[in-house]
């Protein structure tokens, strides 16, 4: 079973691909929102990515479907003694109270403490925490992709820009201007699933889509890919 993906509009469709003795070509969409591809014994990759894109639609449909009936994590209170994640550990969430120019969040070995002026107020609590997130991932996504970029430099490729926001369906994308768009929730797992997103990204910036060039350049720079991408679609964000 080998993966592949194609491009609807500003969406990735990624899917699984398996040759089998049958005469049509069939599509699943999983509930864990994966999908499926089973074609003919001897059907060119072309020809797949057709259907795939003709079904597209359908399939986003299946996806959204099937959202609603996946376990959900309880909303967030902000409150001292929740769990936080922070590069794959958990910390403990403190509030403390202090004047407000003492406002801020400081992480500790095991909690994470931000301080406010009141400790009941949990939209300032939580502003504080999105806003401390927003400046680790930037700094720590920079710093990983300093440390990937050298792996395929060799190919003579621009240093990319580096963009960090919230997505919804992606971790991580790459734009025609040299441009790596990551997903702020990596923030929260470790740094070696960081890397596979970002390593993910920039064999992008050669191979624009996801054949089978795609993936042999991926299979150069990281062996272990497939083992990194099982472990982030399994880690646990509660």
């Amino acid at each position: 079973m080998t993966e592949y993906a194609v491009q609807f509009g500003s969406v990735t469709i990624g899917y699984d691909l398996a040759f089998a003795s049958r005469r049509t070509l069939g599509i699943t969409v999983r509930p864990d929102l994966t999908v499926g591809v089973r074609a003919p014994l001897g059907t060119a990759l072309e020809d797949v990515e057709a259907v795939v894109k003709k079904r597209a639609a359908w399939i986003l449909k299946q996806q959204r479907e099937l959202v609603r009936y996946l376990p959900h994590l309880p909303p967030r209170q902000y409150v001292s003694g929740e769990s936080h994640r922070y590069l794959g550990r958990q910390y403990r969430l403190k509030v403390n109270a202090s004047l407000e120019s003492g406002a801020g969040v400081a992480q500790t070995r095991n909690t994470l403490e931000v301080t406010v002026t009141d400790p009941a107020d949990r939209g300032r609590v939580k502003d504080l925490l999105d806003a401390w997130y927003q400046a680790c991932a930037e700094e720590v996504f920079a710093s990983r992709l300093a440390a990937c970029y050298p792996k395929i430099q060799h190919l003579g490729l621009s240093y990319p820009q580096l963009a960090v926001r919230e997505m919804r369906s992606r971790w991580g994308s790459c734009d025609p201007a040299d441009r790596i768009t990551l997903n702020i929730k990596l923030i929260l797992v470790p740094e070696e699933l960081i890397d596979y997103v970002i390593y993910h990204e920039l064999c992008h910036l050669r191979e624009h889509h996801h054949g089978k060039a795609f993936y042999q350049l991926l299979d150069r720079v990281l062996p272990e890919w497939r083992e990194r991408k099982r472990k982030l679609e399994e880690f646990d964000f509660g």
